[in-house]
């Protein structure tokens, strides 16, 4: 007797299909209507948006609203502002009503009908929203920095792995036209030997904030909202903005957010390691220094500047530091410097090199917007350019700064075994502690 649960293809099974079929027949992601006939599926991913702040509002949600490949299905907030904001735009943009609104991200991941979720939280609820989805066998788009911990971050991408669903860290940096070939001239030796990278990223970061405790709004859910980090008086400081989009406090409070350390780095850097082939592994050493808030200047306690520096087996040597949005890269035959965001443009010894010619032998990086990405490699059951492996690593780097400033010594780091070598309280601080686990054992 054959078992109807074994033999029901769910739409994962069905969209994972056809993406492997696509290839049989010459054209990614498109199933010809013969595979199934009349009853052939939609080939369309679901999308389930959790966090519709900022960065989902202006950022993240238009371009699966444009894309014809997928539907945003659901929307997702504890601020019921924001979440009937972001329901009427998604419903707007397809003239009905049937966006689905929860205040509570586990109806999200639990609906069977959801293929993929875009993650666009505040930092400490990146790795238990994004865990959860990847256990359920959800793709995961998940915002920088990655994670909040090293520790964490190593069991995120051992999920994501043993699940086997497409997951990408979302960060448009590497499909900018500058770092895109400031890299491939670099990964193909048109700079001779890489001897030396420079990342910079912009101030933003200052003392500040209300810590006075306030009356919690009545359209958000603040238990929700703090979820796993230390629960702490509100104040709007503290969160976000209400009824607006501006920059939330959240990313200058150490419980939620490392600041730009991790904010911006993770953009950059990730650029950076890839082109120096280290972007599944990292640094054998790093040091660093820095300076917070004074006490008493307000809530804010992230770094309010910092230099560091890593140095790999293989010679390079990473600086990093806040200044502007930028990427050095030195040979031992030229340099190129790529701005983003700011004043510079493109850079380099000699500027001929920007019209190379690049050999048919050469390595060519794909480029693909962020959501393309991610919508790409779901259709064509790939891997994407920044999975959660690389996610990880990449936010690493700059936590291993942040530790290292923190107990102000140089420190030698293993990064096959993701420990400090040398210093036992440093491994302490590759994890945090959590007011609710949500699924992490760390």
């Amino acid at each position: 007797m054959s078992d109807p649960v074994r033999n029901k293809l769910t739409r994962r099974d069905i969209l994972k299909a056809t993406g492997a079929a696509g290839f049989a027949f010459g054209i990614p992601g498109i199933v010809p209507s013969t595979v199934f006939g009349k009853e052939a599926p939609s080939n369309r991913i679901n999308i389930g948006m959790i966090g519709m702040g900022r960065q989902a509002i202006h950022v993240n949600t238009l371009p699966f609203l444009h894309s014809k490949d997928c539907r945003v299905v659901a929307v997702c907030d504890v601020d019921k502002w924001r979440l009937g904001k972001a329901r009427a735009k998604v419903d707007k943009f397809y003239k009905n009503a049937d966006c689905k609104a929860y205040t509570d991200w586990r109806q999200v991941v639990g609906r069977d009908d959801i293929d993929a979720i875009m993650n666009s939280t505040s930092d400490q609820w990146h790795v238990p929203i994004s865990l959860a989805a990847v256990r359920k066998g959800k793709h995961v788009s998940c915002e920088k920095p990655l994670t909040l911990s090293i520790a964490e971050g190593r069991i995120l991408a051992d999920a994501a792995k043993k699940h086997g669903v497409v997951f990408r860290t979302d960060s448009e940096c590497r499909s900018n036209t500058y770092m895109h070939l400031t890299s491939e001239l670099a990964i193909n030796g048109y700079l001779g030997n890489i001897k030396r990278i420079e990342v910079g990223v912009p101030a933003g970061d200052k003392a500040g904030g209300n810590a006075k405790p306030m009356e919690i709004p009545e359209e958000l859910d603040y238990n929700m909202w703090v979820g796993p980090a230390p629960m702490k008086p509100y104040t709007v400081d503290r969160v976000h903005p209400r009824h607006g989009y501006g920059r939330p406090g959240w990313m200058r409070c150490r419980d939620t957010c490392e600041g730009m350390i991790t904010n911006w780095g993770t953009h950059l850097i990730d650029v950076a390691q890839s082109l120096n082939g280290t972007e599944r592994t990292g640094p054998i050493s790093v040091e660093g220094t820095g300076k917070y808030p004074k006490p008493g200047s307000g809530l804010w306690d992230v770094l309010t500047e910092f230099r560091a520096q890593y140095k790999y087996a293989n010679g390079v040597v990473l600086d990093y530091l806040i200044k502007v949005p930028y990427l050095r890269v030195e040979g031992d035959e030229g340099w190129i410097q790529a701005h983003w965001h700011s004043k510079g443009g493109l850079q380099a010894h000699d500027r001929s090199i920007f019209q190379t010619k690049f050999r048919k032998s050469d390595i060519r990086l794909p480029q693909r917007s962020d959501k393309g990405d991610f919508i790409y490699a779901i259709k064509n059951n790939c891997n994407t350019m920044a999975d959660a492996e690389v996610g990880h690593r990449t936010c690493s780097m700059g936590q291993l700064a942040h530790i290292a400033i923190q107990r102000g010594k140089k420190l030698n780091w293993n990064p096959k075994t993701e420990r400090f070598t040398d210093d036992d309280k440093a491994n302490k601080m590759l994890h945090r502690s959590y007011r609710k686990p949500w699924g992490l054992q760390v």
